[in-house]
């Protein structure tokens, strides 16, 4: 039995591994500019987001296999979980657990790193010459990486030397549970966890800076993505008005006609003002020709149609995803005012509290959940890719940045190369500190001792666990608080909380910075989640020389106003209720000029030109 079990939680692992690959491939090919597409930076970046997704994903089955050691309504050991069983079990989740950690920081310091600067070490004209071989190339990017990983060298010394903290675990050393925080801590292992809570406490930042404004964003932005006007109207009103300004740009050439002083300054100057109007409305109507899809093949048009189709199951999604983040938001409000007010040993261990002593809407799903494997497992996989997508969100609103200036825009399709990089180093070390507020603040009771509980009577002998089969009112919750033997005996917390907890127990300077990032964290998501509900928004504001073009798109195509009618003129490719150029006398070249402004995709003749219904200035 033990093994089956076993055997049936490491297959789910391997199917949800198989759905995260999927979601890498899915995210890395849909932000990628297609024409600078290159397969060993798409398989690098494919392969850096499946592993820290891994990473996070391997709790769950962490709490499912320490707690399948225990009968929960009983509060006791299982036959077959022996010592050495327990430990076996342990021990296989250690190996894992370190090889994901360690392939993280591998990945993030030096693959990801040597991978950018070999792209950037490209050069076309030198490699069409022969000036440039492949060699050379690996060389430079070889010669850039050796500063990362001098870095990893400090970062592993460090580590290595620095002395941990021992008030926390010496106040409280009368507690099993500090004492096995403790216990076996050797020099590699004080390396390792060190590197990775300072990749941790960096990564907190960037948690801070992106995830929680894409937290707050995300549902806002689904809710809002109903358009006020379809696209069959807006292409058929763009195209009347843009008749009637050719129409009226034809009238002033004609009235002015034979002139010798040229224009009169009105007529000057309204001309200027209708052809700034003009390449408006000739933008405009290439933005909905492109949404209906013009000139696409058969399977996009589809595609479009479909997305018009579902418009209303977002709505409600985001509705959804709206009440899971507000959620989301109290569940760690209350955890951190829960350890504030009851941890065991305040700041001298970052504030570590395994069993909350309030209750938690989330921590209380999870642990009830967790007794029934896989439900716990589905439900923190949606909220593990919910905070993966609110990140990816943050930092396509966002931008990469160095202070006020943006370095690389990250668009769907239209993100380069170089910035997907930099893009997939900011979610590794976003992964990691994620994998903190998960375990530590979201839901610490789950997350530590899962469903677990023991039998809170004393003992006859040190090795025998007492019976609660009479007595299921003594039947307590595991807690690190827990002063009864019997629950060291009968309580085995989860590796990776473990893990963590050691990192902020150890070095508690981390720990007290990542426990106050959190309040940080709330305190973006609540001022960007009021701002953003009076606000439209803005995920493509940055964008190479077109602001113009996707400010229009954004306040015409993705405004707050809501049309079922829109969503049905999707659907069908029909626009009701436009007037005509005809019925505004635009006749002739001016409809002409309608048919070829629409044609040529928005290029305006030069000035002085006749062609096209107007005469334009130099300047234009």
């Amino acid at each position: 039995m033990p093994l089956i079990q076993t055997s049936l939680t490491w297959v789910t692992y391997a199917v949800c591994l198989a759905i995260l690959a999927l979601v890498a491939a899915i995210f890395v090919y849909t932000y990628q500019k297609p024409g600078e597409r290159t397969i060993v930076v798409t398989l690098v970046a494919v392969f850096t987001v499946f592993s820290l997704l891994a990473t996070l994903l391997l709790l769950p089955v962490d709490i499912a296999l320490t707690s399948s050691t225990t009968d929960r309504k009983l509060g006791a050991k299982k036959e077959w979980a022996t010592p050495n069983a327990v430990d076996d079990i342990v021990y296989q989740l250690k190996i894992v657990y370190y090889a994901l950690y360690s392939l993280d920081a591998v990945l993030c310091l030096l693959v990801v790193p040597f991978t950018y600067f070999w792209y950037e070490e490209r050069d076309e004209v030198a490699a069409d010459d022969g000036t440039q071989t492949m060699a050379g190339r690996l060389w430079g990017a070889f010669k850039y990486t050796i500063a990362f990983m001098l870095l990893c060298v400090i970062l592993f010394l460090v580590g290595f030397f620095i002395p941990v903290a021992k008030k926390a675990r010496d106040d409280h050393k009368d507690l099993d549970f500090f004492k096995d925080l403790r216990h076996k801590t050797v020099y590699g292992e004080r390396a390792l966890t060190f590197s990775i809570g300072i990749l941790i406490t960096i990564g907190t930042v960037l948690y801070c800076l992106y995830t929680a404004p894409g937290l707050a964003l995300l549902p806002l932005a689904l809710i809002k993505t109903a358009p006020r006007i379809s696209a069959p109207q807006l292409h058929a009103t763009t195209a009347s008005q843009l008749a009637q300004n050719r129409e009226r740009q034809r009238q002033l050439e004609l009235r002015n006609e034979g002139r010798e002083s040229g224009l009169e300054g009105r007529d000057r100057r309204e001309l200027e003002s209708l052809v700034r109007e003009e390449r408006t409305l000739v933008r405009r109507e290439r933005l909905a020709s492109e949404r209906e899809g013009t000139g696409r093949n058969f399977f996009v048009r589809v595609g479009m149609k479909l997305e018009a189709l579902f418009r209303p199951i977002t709505l409600l999604a985001g509705l959804f995803l709206l009440l899971i983040s507000i959620t989301v938001f109290a569940s760690m409000l209350i955890t951190m005012i829960d350890k504030l007010k009851n941890s065991v040993c305040g700041i001298s261990c970052g504030y570590l509290l395994a069993h909350t002593r309030i209750f938690q809407p989330l921590n209380y799903i999870l642990t009830l959940t967790s007794r029934i494997f896989p439900i716990d497992y589905i439900l923190f996989l949606l909220l593990t890719l919910l905070f993966f997508a609110s990140s990816v969100v943050g930092i396509a609103t966002i931008g990469i940045r160095f202070l006020w200036i943006t370095l690389f825009s990250i668009r769907p399709g239209k993100t380069t190369p170089n910035a997907m990089l930099m893009a997939t180093v900011l979610l590794t070390l976003m992964a990691l500190a994620l994998n903190y507020s998960l375990a530590m603040v979201a839901a610490p009771q789950y997350a530590t001792f899962g469903s677990q509980t023991f039998c809170d009577r004393p003992s006859h002998h040190p090795d025998q666990q007492p019976n609660c089969t009479e007595h299921l009112s003594r039947i307590r919750a595991c807690s690190e608080r827990a002063e009864n033997p019997v629950a060291i005996m009968v309580c085995t917390p989860s590796v990776g909380s473990t893990f963590l907890n050691r990192i902020m127990v150890n070095f508690p300077f981390l720990g007290v910075f990542n426990f106050f990032a959190q309040f940080a964290f709330l305190g973006i998501f609540l001022i960007v989640f009021v701002v953003m509900l009076f606000r439209v928004p803005q995920l493509d504001e940055a964008a190479e020389d077109d602001d113009d073009r996707e400010a229009e798109e954004e306040g015409l195509l993705a405004s707050t106003g809501r049309r079922f009618g829109a969503t049905w003129q999707d659907l069908t490719g029909q626009a009701k209720g436009v007037k005509r150029a005809q019925e505004y006398g635009a006749m002739g070249r001016g409809g002409e000029a309608a048919d070829r402004g629409t044609a040529d995709h928005g290029e305006e003749a030069p000035v002085g030109s006749t062609e096209g219904g107007a005469g334009r200035d130099s300047n234009w």
